[in-house]
């Protein structure tokens, strides 16, 4: 059956370049910030100025070989996939308890999972020091993890609850009556059909983890001293050229990351789609 092909009027392909070109507009404004500490990376000066002096990759040189950003960068990794391990794990059985079980108080419980999304980081980060304090784990590493983990599952279970709306019950009900365990069904039955919610949850909880300054600044101490931590002290103390080259890598970090969540989107909406 041939498509119909609906005729616009001027007016109406006029509103559509309008709009176009301010959506375009919207997004050039809140992307030249970014772009703009890019070239200077690049830049053979020692100050962060435009015109830049000279082509160099010396800052990039100086990120790869200095024991401060590459630790920072190490701590960043370690705590980072530590928390999304444990954020994933614990979010995705949040998750199935609150899709699959009906009782009162379903909704408040759901508000208290994804408090730390909205509640202000700064009120988190204290939160988490009082209470780390007298148990002493501040300035180690569990304690960092453990904070972590708390603030990147409720990436987890949105992610994951949002992916379990779509999924058949009667799949797992089907398992269980073939004498699968709960174990089996969940393994072999329900983890293979949400699997891409899941990454995508890990991703954010991953990105969340990795990108966090403000609890560092509070749980952490001089050995667990993350890359943002880094770049936070070197602008407040001495601003480097190598910031900027630490800027880029995570920019480009992210594009990856987003793009990876994009591919993830798209598998899932055709597994729905299948299904």
């Amino acid at each position: 059956m041939a498509k119909v092909r609906t005729l616009r009027t001027p007016s109406e392909r006029a509103w559509t370049i309008a709009l176009w070109a301010v959506s375009c507009l919207v997004f050039f404004f809140l992307l030249a910030p970014i772009l703009a500490i890019m070239p200077l990376s690049f830049s053979s000066g020692q100050f962060l100025t435009y015109p830049i002096p000279g082509f160099s990759l010396r800052w990039y040189a100086e990120f790869f070989t200095s024991d401060k950003w590459l630790h920072g960068l190490w701590n960043s990794v370690v705590i980072g996939v530590s928390a999304t391990v444990l954020a994933t794990a614990l979010g995705t059985i949040a998750s199935l308890g609150l899709v699959r079980a009906n009782f009162r108080g379903k909704g408040l419980l759901m508000g208290v999972l994804i408090s730390p999304m909205i509640v202000p980081l700064v009120i988190t980060a204290v939160g988490f020091y009082f209470f780390f304090a007298p148990l002493g784990i501040t300035a180690t590493y569990p304690g960092l993890i453990i904070a972590h983990t708390a603030l990147a599952a409720p990436f987890v279970v949105v992610t994951v609850t949002a992916t379990l709306q779509g999924f058949d019950m009667n799949l797992a009900r089907a398992s269980a009556s073939l004498g699968a365990g709960p174990s089996t069904t969940f393994f072999k039955v329900i983890l293979p059909l949400i699997a891409p919610g899941v990454a995508s949850g890990a991703l954010f909880a991953f990105a969340t983890s990795f990108d966090e300054v403000v609890i560092v600044l509070f749980v952490a101490g001089p050995e667990q001293r993350t890359l943002p931590r880094e770049m936070f002290s070197g602008i407040r103390e001495n601003i480097s050229p190598t910031i900027t080259a630490v800027a880029t890598i995570l920019i480009l970090f992210s594009v990856a990351l987003l793009v990876a969540l994009e591919l993830l989107r798209r598998r899932n909406a055709r597994m729905r789609g299948t299904a």
